[in-house]
């Protein structure tokens, strides 16, 4: 950040900062707001120029004026509504990426452990993938420079890069006596919102929603093509603690599942161009496969707009968790500093004509996102349905508006699952994928040659880990000095165990077998797949 040291200077730009923000904004669109707007703008941006000044005068220490400006600007769209925010331009293009849905260079999920880059999972289709890079394959030196305790950031400025450039790497694989180098050329990369795609049994597909990106409606849609190819006849879509995305995409997939010419969602807003409505396709959703979707807390925005329209449709079943409660629309608008606002627009409808956001102050409402964590949130969201407006499905079903979606079956989430448990879990040291990486160097199954584990499916169903290796595994975290509770281990150790499963399937497999078995020892989905013949109810057959 560049220091300004001179007082002279900074009352200069404090001065020259006021006169350009007195000047540029008094547009068609200002005036339009009235000539009270016009006031009470150059009367506070005068204020603005006395604040400078005065900093400049008496303020004790060295200022940094791109930081006081900054929080200047943050506190100014803090008192609208919590979605409104103003975007550092440093921060803006990470948060751009993660919704374009690609970016370039080699393609790889990594972690830094022991020192090195690891590597985790090649991304599908990627130069890494091509190059033959392995999980827990170690990056040690990058174009010849030892990358010894190199950091994340450092990580992405050198692998990453325009598209047709080459990176040369250093790797040490385990089972492997010397390290070997590798030339991989950079490529565009995917960054794919669907985190999983898997037949969870011999009739169910899993697919797991993260984010609602550029590309999202796609990789649904190819996901229910390649799952209905390997036999699915019910889907569980999963959309648990996924914040949101592009409202375009949301329609997009609700649009998905929907046969019959109907609201999918619409908008409200102050001027004309933000109010929207979006009607389904009869010709492209699917009406005949039983569908359940998993909703929590953490489940906002374009999940709630998909699920609001399931759900006020009768075209499946919400499960879970009362959802986030977010019925706004925000608009990004780029600044001329390279940075943004997001700010929002207009307000969101489901099918039914509910709007489900949740209460909330303007001007910085603490609380908003701390009772979202309340224990006892379900109870007091019940509690209050009497003050909730009401609403009707297309076949008469009661639903309530103003404090997310309501889920038709509520599943709270596993509590059985200790704190200890879930340290061991996140360790950075990441102990079960070192162990599974090692295990199977040392075993037979890396070359899937075994008779249950030359495919996932025979894997899936009848491989598990014996109870010498669960103490191998013990073994291991004592070697390694990893401080765990031994109690909570075996309270928890099946939990533990087919974590351990999970990490071997992701090794042999990838990233989206690694969920297919971590998935089954969750709760949530275990209740969940009790409810397809309630789902069944409203396919299109149905009398």
């Amino acid at each position: 950040m560049k220091k300004i040291k001179s007082k002279r200077l900074l009352s200069l730009l404090g001065s020259a900062i006021v006169i350009i923000i007195l000047v540029a904004p008094f547009s068609h669109n200002l005036y339009s707001q009235g000539k009270d707007s016009y006031k009470i703008i150059r009367s506070k941006m005068q204020v603005l120029n006395q604040i400078l000044q005065f900093i400049n005068q008496y303020y004790f220490d060295t200022i940094e004026l791109d930081k006081l400006m900054e929080g200047a600007f943050k506190g100014m769209m803090k008192e609208l509504d919590p979605h409104s925010i103003y975007i550092p331009g440093k921060k803006l293009e990470d948060i751009d990426e993660k919704f374009k849905g690609t970016f370039q260079g080699i393609g790889i999920e990594f972690d830094i452990l022991g020192g090195y880059i690891t590597v985790i999972s090649p991304v599908a289709d990627s130069p890494s993938e091509r190059a033959g890079l392995l999980p827990g394959d170690q990056i040690i030196a990058i174009n010849g420079k030892d990358a010894y305790n190199i950091t994340k950031d450092q990580v992405f400025k050198d692998l990453r890069g325009k598209k047709g450039t080459s990176v040369n790497i250093t790797v040490r694989r385990i089972g492997l006596d010397e390290p070997f180098e590798v030339t991989i050329i950079r490529d565009n990369i995917p960054i794919y919102s669907v985190r999983a795609s898997i037949m969870y049994d011999d009739s169910t597909g899993y697919i797991w929603l993260t984010r609602f990106s550029a590309t999202t409606a796609t990789e649904v849609k190819k996901s229910i093509e390649k799952l209905k190819k390997q036999g699915m006849t019910r889907l569980l879509f999963d959309l648990r603690n996924n914040s949101g995305g592009y409202l375009e995409q949301a329609a997009g997939i609700a649009d998905l599942f929907i046969t019959q010419k109907d609201t999918l969602v619409f908008t409200k807003g102050k001027r004309k161009e933000t109010e929207q409505v979006f009607i389904a396709h009869p010709h492209i959703g699917d009406g005949n496969i039983p569908l359940v979707v998993l909703v929590n807390r953490g489940s906002a925005s374009a999940s709630e707009i998909v699920s609001g329209a399931i759900q006020d449709i009768d075209r499946g079943l919400i499960v879970g968790e009362t959802t986030f409660g977010k019925g706004l629309v925000q608009k990004q608008l780029p600044l001329k500093d390279g940075s943004a606002i997001r700010i929002t627009i207009a307000r969101y409808f489901t099918p039914s004509g509910r709007l489900i956001q949740r209460p909330y102050k303007n001007g910085g409402d603490d609380q908003y996102y701390l009772k979202l964590y309340e224990k006892d949130r379900e109870k007091k969201i019940d509690s209050l349905k009497a003050l909730r407006p009401k609403y009707l499905t297309r076949s008469g079903r009661v639903v309530y508006g103003g404090g997310g979606i309501t889920p038709d079956i509520y599943i709270p989430r596993d509590t059985l699952i200790e704190n200890e448990t879930y340290k061991l879990l996140s360790n950075s040291k990441r102990p079960l994928f070192n162990w599974a990486s090692i295990y199977l160097s040392n075993n037979e199954m890396k070359n899937k040659t075994s008779e249950n584990i030359n495919n996932f499916t025979k894997f899936r169903d009848h491989w598990s880990l014996s109870e010498h290796e669960f103490h191998d595994f013990l073994f291991y975290l004592k070697q390694e000095d990893i401080q765990y509770d031994s109690t909570a281990i075996y309270n928890n150790k099946n939990y533990i165990m087919n974590h351990l499963k999970a990490e071997c399937a992701g090794i042999l497999w990838g990233n989206n077998e690694t969920w297919g078995i971590r998935r089954r020892t969750d709760n949530q989905i275990i209740e969940a797949l009790k409810y397809f013949e309630e789902a069944s109810c409203f396919l299109d057959d149905n009398p």
